[in-house]
């Protein structure tokens, strides 16, 4: 089992950057794929990136594309979400997942293991 504890949360103002990080414990971290999720207030959860593990191949919403840039150190066992020129629109609840099987998803029944979340709120 995976424990997974997310951090870099916070206020930003629009445009400004964020580096969101997930420290994975309890199994080797180089063996499964991550993704990062987000959910608005009254909204579904929503795929915003992930990263496979031993490639590194990533991908990601298009409404994130070319703004965040998802990474991995299985060294620290931690995986990053970048998160440059936000957008109000980007509020949200911030979870890592693990997904076992190692393949990349954006859908979020395919995780096995989600953090408890980080709030990310920007004001415009």
């Amino acid at each position: 089992q995976v424990q997974l504890v997310e951090s870099g949360g916070g206020l930003v103002q629009a445009g400004g950057s964020l580096r969101l990080s997930c420290v994975a414990s309890g199994r080797t971290f180089g063996s499964y794929s991550m993704g990062w999720f987000r959910q608005a207030p009254g909204s579904a959860r929503e795929f915003v990136a992930a990263i496979n593990w031993r490639d590194k191949i990533t991908f990601y919403s298009k409404s994130v594309k070319g703004r965040f840039t998802i990474s991995r150190d299985n060294a620290k066992n931690t995986v990053y979400l970048q998160m440059n020129s936000l957008k109000p629109e980007d509020t949200a609840v911030y979870s890592c997942a693990a997904d076992y099987g190692g393949f990349l998803s954006r859908q979020d029944e395919d995780y096995d293991t989600w953090g408890q979340g980080t709030q990310v709120t920007v004001s415009s």
